[in-house]
């Protein structure tokens, strides 16, 4: 009789790992992104302790993924994995930030149009340094203070990718 269970490739603690290691953090930055212990993260990712639900929706959203996605495919109890919201999540102070800083000079673009600063935009450009200033000297993660570095450059010198 063939099994319908849906196979199994990875377990969820050593996914956990290779995820946190893919972003260079140490069980102890994710362990202060969980408000958990080293401890607690290092049971998880060797199998000893099972993360709560609520834990995998933190997990989730820090590895930008879904719930489900962090789960599936893994020996995570089904019972548990059906109480789990299908959304976390993914976006950190910093990068909704960045996405408003983007979209502010957007507006500045349209509202200039290329031509000289105008007193307003100058003094968005200005707030903008201070708040990613601010910012910089708050950012915990390096990845995230290389994005305050760039934008910062990049406000300064007047050029803005999307």
């Amino acid at each position: 009789m063939a099994s319908h269970a849906p196979q199994l490739h990875e377990s969820l603690g050593p996914r956990i790992a290779r995820l946190r290691a893919q972003r260079g953090w140490t069980q102890e930055d994710l362990a202060g992104r969980l408000a958990a212990s080293r401890v607690a993260v290092s049971h998880f990712e060797l199998g000893l302790a099972l993360p709560s639900e609520r834990t995998i929706v933190l997990l989730a959203g820090l590895f930008k993924q879904e719930p489900h996605e962090l789960v599936d495919g893994t020996s995570y109890p089904s019972a548990k994995a059906e109480r789990l919201p299908p959304i976390a999540c993914r976006y950190t102070e910093i990068e909704l930030q960045l996405a408003l800083l983007q979209r502010d000079l957007d507006w500045l673009e349209r509202l200039v149009g290329g031509g000289e600063r105008t007193e307003l935009a100058a003094q968005i450009m200005a707030d903008w340094d201070a708040k990613l200033s601010a910012l910089g000297n708050a950012a915990d993660d390096p990845s995230e203070r290389v994005l305050i570095r760039e934008a910062s450059r990049n406000l300064r010198l007047g050029r803005f990718e999307k």
